[in-house]
């Protein structure tokens, strides 16, 4: 925000107020605000960026649209597809721009990638890391943690980028408390077939690998490189902050979140998890 040409950082909350006051003060935001509540009802605030764990998106993102704030959501933007749904529904409801922050597919890299990609016959992507911090919410089920939903919403969601929605869907999981890992493999209408996998179980891994027709590719980093030179959370930034300037629709559709989530259920009945 800070870095972005069209927006500016005015006023932050947290559970732990210290820990709002600490990064305040290392980024020079003004305000802070000691309950999410009283941040909502700040007329300073135009827009708000949910960066919170991933069960709590829903009910904070409504609460913020509510108060009649745009918001910035970090991905996955619901833990299923109803929650994206009732998010949409409430964005329209309220007429406030609703964006799920996705920052890979602003770097100009995948775009361009994507905007040359011609006759995909087959992608890869993959993501891990080793979960290691015993109180990361990653590991409780009723927080929105596990494998799918921390990494795997990439590696899908660059898969129906590419290829559209699949027409089959074929996935495993180990499954201890949450999903530590989950595979798939995608079948598309056009012939074209995906395979991810995303883990909490193995080093720090990023792939991405497209093989077209005529010519295959390969992208390390492809979701979270920055600063490369680019910075695709700066960019992604000022796209939502475009958006709300012009009251234009923002450049991640709400109905391409829809769809991911949609996957990502599909993905979750077929590896047979239990949440």
């Amino acid at each position: 925000m800070l870095a972005s040409r069209n927006a500016t950082p005015v006023a932050i909350a947290s559970r732990e107020p210290a820990r709002a006051e600490a990064m305040a003060a290392r980024h020079g935001i003004p305000t802070v605000h000691r309950t999410y509540e009283a941040l909502l009802s700040d007329p300073d605030v135009d827009a708000v960026y949910v960066a919170l764990a991933n069960h709590a998106h829903r009910p904070w993102t409504i609460a913020a649209l509510e108060a009649g704030k745009h918001v910035l959501c970090e991905k996955p933007l619901g833990l299923n597809a109803t929650d994206v749904q009732a998010m949409a529904a409430a964005a329209s409801q309220h007429q406030r721009t609703l964006m799920e922050a996705f920052m890979y597919r602003f770097h100009p890299r995948m775009i361009a990638l994507h905007d040359a990609a011609r006759d995909v016959r087959y992608l890869h992507a993959a993501f891990s890391f080793t979960l290691r911090k015993d109180d990361d919410y990653r590991w409780r089920v009723e927080l929105g943690g596990g494998a799918l939903l921390d990494v795997g919403c990439y590696t899908l969601d660059v898969a129906r980028w590419f290829l559209g929605e699949p027409a089959s869907v074929h996935a495993v999981a180990h499954e201890v408390g949450v999903d530590m890992s989950v595979a798939t493999v995608l079948s598309f209408g056009t012939g074209a077939e995906a395979t991810t996998w995303a883990s909490f179980e193995a080093p720090e891994h990023q792939v991405m690998e497209l093989v077209c027709a005529d010519s295959v590719r390969r992208v390390e980093q492809p979701f979270t490189a920055w600063r490369d030179p680019h910075d695709p959370y700066q960019l992604m930034v000022e796209a939502f902050a475009a958006s709300v300037l012009s009251d234009s629709e923002p450049p991640r559709s709400l109905d391409d979140s829809v769809g991911t989530a949609r996957l990502m259920d599909r993905v979750r009945l077929a590896a047979g998890l239990t949440r």
